[in-house]
């Protein structure tokens, strides 16, 4: 199979694609033909070389998908070749098969297009876990930072869909696109903690936090107490400033919630933009621009 790798730390330009053995599924296991796989941070991160997060090169990339199965393991009782799927892997995802317990995925209903279904795993689980260890719930104010990103779409739908009021953090370009998902859009940058004041004079309940650096400081000073700020991108200032570092809690129960969510109508997703598999290096670029709207996707095969 056709397969993103990376044999060193780096830029974009260090992925590539080769071939490697077709994987097998063991028991209970399936092997889904990839249609599509989405692009995260987490993902650029670890191509840079993020400290402590260890890689054996080659390393294959990717961490969420959406395809066809085409193959089962022993034991396998819920899915059949030929049933659509989506749902999550670890640092193999951009590859034209993956391998992954048949607890790692869900259906996907015909109606969702694949870029979707690519692209709802990763972000879609991350937004629904910090909320929920956030405790944001109806009468709550969340400030969400990165509210445009692939993270901040979901988290956004989510706490309003929870009856929480939600202000979010966004250049000024993706205001209106904010305001469309339901938040209270406002500035990055210096003023930031006056301006979320005169929004939410009280104060927010709790803030999530996709950016890091200055916005994470900031946060401190608009919550009661520093464990209402939660990241997902800067573990080590959190744990100087005494806020939370998250990492996903992934279960096929909470994907198939948010499955549901999306075909009600009331969880929308952006795809802002696409790329084939030769060229996942551009896929990675357009991640690290930063203060695009959605998510990018990787398309794999037909």
């Amino acid at each position: 199979m056709k397969a993103v790798v990376f044999e060193e730390n780096g830029p974009p330009e260090v992925l590539r694609v080769v071939e490697l053995d077709d994987p097998r599924p063991g028991p209970r296991q399936l092997r889904v033909r990839v249609r599509a796989a989405g692009v995260q941070p987490f993902d650029t991160g670890v191509r840079q070389g993020w400290p402590g997060f260890p890689v054996e090169f080659p390393q294959q990339i990717g961490n969420e998908y959406a395809g066809v199965v085409d193959e089962v393991g022993a034991e396998v009782t819920g899915f059949a070749v030929g049933d659509e799927v989506l749902g999550w892997v670890f640092m193999s995802g951009l590859a034209e098969y993956v391998v992954v317990d048949e607890t790692a995925a869900v259906r996907k209903p015909s109606s969702m297009t694949w870029e979707v279904a690519g692209s709802l795993s990763a972000s879609g689980q991350t937004a629904y876990t910090a909320l929920h260890e956030l405790g944001v719930g109806s009468g709550t104010t969340v400030l969400i930072h990165a509210a445009a990103g692939g993270v901040g779409t979901v988290a956004v739908q989510l706490a309003k869909a929870w009856g929480a009021t939600v202000i979010g953090t966004a250049s000024e370009a993706n205001h209106a696109y904010l305001k469309e998902l339901g938040a209270v859009p406002v500035t990055y940058g210096d003023g930031l903690v006056d301006r979320v004041r005169a929004l939410a004079p009280g104060g927010v309940d709790a803030v999530l936090d996709g950016a890091g650096g200055q916005a994470l400081r900031d946060s401190i000073d608009l919550v009661s107490i520093p464990d209402r700020v939660a990241t997902l991108v800067d573990h080590d200032l959190a744990e100087q400033l005494g806020a939370r570092g998250i990492r996903a809690e992934r279960s096929a129960q909470r994907l198939a919630e948010l499955v549901d969510l999306h075909q009600r109508g009331e969880l929308r997703l952006h795809v802002r933009s696409t790329f084939d598999l030769e060229h996942a290096a551009q896929a990675h670029r357009d991640v690290e621009t930063g203060h695009g709207k959605g998510k990018v996707v990787v398309l794999v095969g037909e």
